[in-house]
């Protein structure tokens, strides 16, 4: 696990490898695909019957655009990654292109509350899970096909894309842990449910593959027995809840081993981890940095998100948390730039 001195090393890092790719090279990757829940999520919940939601302020306070339906105050770490690559705007939500818009630069399928499991989430309402997220992706490619004008050519550049997944938290937060809804506890040991999340995904990677991705990088999960939803359940004194936090890395272990299995298995697949959520919010700045771990927003008590219309903290950039459950945007930031330095691998 990274510790925060690494990062003030990895921002120069970054901008060197930055200048040299603006140098030698047009973009890395021709377009970007983007799968996952709210932590990646762009607006693809902005009409869905969910709680799940927040297209609404406080959220987009410092975001360009206002509030567009990220769960944070300002970019995703897919928005700054996406920006680290060099693409000139945002990658659009499935919602704004499933009909007639532009596919080329590629597609961000992320959902609020959605998980590896189709069912994670339900108690919120609707939610797009992974399996649906592919099956959007196929309606894309058939779009991003027909442009190309054959099956061939098209094949050859969706082979050159990169494909970011960051998702599997909910399957935790809004499944497992969460036995008034789910029975998942009472049939699965840590270590089986593990097991079982890492085999699902294994079969939605193969399948992405099957649909011609070639460069995917896969997120693991992050410390989610320190988010201020499950540290308001008790700690027994830590700062975190020790045994979530346990039970995700048994989770992060497996895919691991399944990354480095399906690039072997697979023929000229290049699948990566990455590590970058993987960070405990004490290691993620300088040593010595005041980090707050509260909410920067007020929050409802039955869903964790901000207030509708309620104002944020004014120092947002110290804070840790905007919600009970998503990282603020400085935070987006440090992860999207430890991820780029693992996305580095996949541009050979």
């Amino acid at each position: 696990m990274a510790f925060a001195g690494n990062y003030i090393s990895i921002f120069c890092r970054v901008s060197f490898f930055l200048t040299i790719l603006v140098v030698v090279s047009a973009l890395p990757f021709p377009c970007l695909f983007i799968f996952g829940d709210s932590l990646v999520d762009s607006g693809n919940n902005n009409n869905l019957n969910t709680s799940a939601k927040v297209d609404f302020p406080p959220y987009g306070v410092d975001f360009p655009y206002g509030a567009t339906g990220r769960f944070t105050n300002g970019l995703t770490s897919a928005d700054f990654l996406a920006k680290m690559l060099g693409f000139s705007d945002f990658i659009p939500p499935f919602a704004e292109v499933q009909d007639t818009g532009d596919v080329s630069n590629g597609v961000n399928y992320a959902s609020g509350s959605a998980g590896i499991r189709s069912d994670t989430g339900k108690h919120l309402g609707y939610r797009i899970s992974l399996d649906q997220q592919l099956r959007n992706h196929e309606i894309a490619l058939s779009r991003f096909t027909a442009s190309y004008g054959n099956e061939s050519s098209a094949k050859q550049h969706l082979n050159k894309c990169l494909y970011y997944l960051v998702i599997g938290s909910n399957d935790y937060i809004n499944n497992y842990y969460e036995p008034k809804y789910y029975t998942t506890q009472r049939w699965y040991t840590p270590q089986q449910y593990a097991t079982f999340l890492a085999n699902k995904f294994s079969q939605q990677l193969k399948q992405l593959y099957n649909l011609g991705a070639r460069k995917i990088g896969v997120a693991g999960l992050g410390p989610l027995g320190c988010i201020p939803a499950m540290v308001t359940k008790g700690t027994q004194g830590s700062l975190c809840i020790d045994a979530i936090n346990d039970a995700v890395r048994l989770f992060n272990t497996e895919l691991r081993v399944l990354v480095e299995q399906l690039s072997h298995d697979l023929p000229d697949s290049n699948f990566i981890y990455i590590d970058a959520m993987d960070l405990r919010p004490t290691e993620l700045f300088v040593p010595g940095m005041r980090v707050l771990i509260e909410a920067c927003c007020r929050v409802e008590t039955s869903t964790g998100l901000c207030v509708r219309g309620g104002t944020p903290c004014a120092i947002r950039d110290i804070h840790f948390f905007y919600d009970h459950f998503h990282p603020t945007e400085i935070v987006n930031k440090v992860v999207a730039t430890a991820s780029y330095l693992d996305i580095l691998k996949l541009m050979a």
